[in-house]
């Protein structure tokens, strides 16, 4: 049995099956299920055997190991009558196929419960790993590639990272590109230092050759004897932290709720992907 949810392009499947265990030893799941109730059916073990697609040897020594482990019959042998005898399946055995049913019935509403979570799970699980990812770098942003332009020595990188409003470029060695698996729809992350990203808060008009301009407004401003850490929210929920002197954060006026934009160079970004 499995359900499952779309994760990027690929498909999250919860799988589970019931297994019943006596003592820690296998009585059987499903597939033992099954071979009692073709029994029932047909009234022969040779029929069930071919129903299931296995030899009738395989099919009596499935029945004694079951029988062996309930500690008591759940097949018997019919002598005599007019078909000269058969199969059939005790009051064990068939207590014990429909109980089989009402506890797989019970367990595949409880998968479909975990299957509707199925994309939170797994979009958790993904933040949990990147939580556990341990950088010196302030800034991380996780995305995926939008667009790789190849050069003779370095490419350029494209992301597309979720509450940041606006694509992160990036330039690795066209070799880098190649072993990281650097490709259009590929998962990556971004690391960028804050002490490599210039605040600037009214450039009227100025152009810059940075090539990442993110703009925002500033949400927190914490000063220290020398430096000042400035953390500006993008509209999409993201935000970027720079470190600048205090001298620099007086003099551009920053604090919360003053427009500002986080620029820096493409060469900046470091890329890395999942492990």
């Amino acid at each position: 049995m499995a359900s499952g949810a779309e994760q990027g392009g690929g498909r999250i499947e919860l799988r589970g099956s019931v297994w019943m265990t006596v003592d820690g030893r296998s009585l059987g799941g499903p597939g033992r299920v099954e071979l009692l109730t073709h029994i029932a059916e047909h009234g022969s073990i040779s029929q069930a055997a071919k129903a299931m697609g296995m030899s009738y040897k395989a099919a009596w020594d499935a029945i004694d190991a079951m029988n062996q482990l309930a500690g008591e019959p759940l097949v018997e042998r019919l002598v005599g009558g007019k078909g000269g005898g058969g199969t059939k399946l005790t009051e064990r055995g068939m207590r014990l196929v429909r109980s089989f049913g009402v506890i797989e019935r019970a367990h595949r509403r409880f998968v479909d419960q975990l299957s509707a979570q199925a994309q939170g799970v797994a979009d958790d699980f993904l933040l949990i790993r990147r939580m556990g990812m341990r950088t010196s770098a302030r800034n991380q942003f996780f995305g995926t590639v939008s667009r790789v332009t190849p050069g003779a020595v370095n490419d350029e990188i494209e992301l597309d990272v979720p509450g940041m409003g606006q694509k992160l470029v990036a330039i690795v060695t066209h070799e880098s590109a190649q072993s990281l698996g650097l490709v259009q729809g590929a998962e990556a992350f971004a690391l960028v230092k804050a002490s490599s990203v210039i605040v600037v808060t009214d450039d009227q008009g100025a152009r810059f050759s940075a090539r990442n301009r993110l703009q925002g407004t500033v949400s927190r401003v914490q000063k220290g004897a020398v430096n000042t850490e400035v953390v500006i929210g993008l509209p999409g929920g993201a935000a970027v932290a720079a470190i600048i002197t205090n001298e620099s954060s007086d003099a551009l006026g920053l604090a919360p709720g003053v427009a500002a934009s986080a620029l820096f160079k493409a060469s900046s970004v470091i890329v890395g992907v999942p492990a």
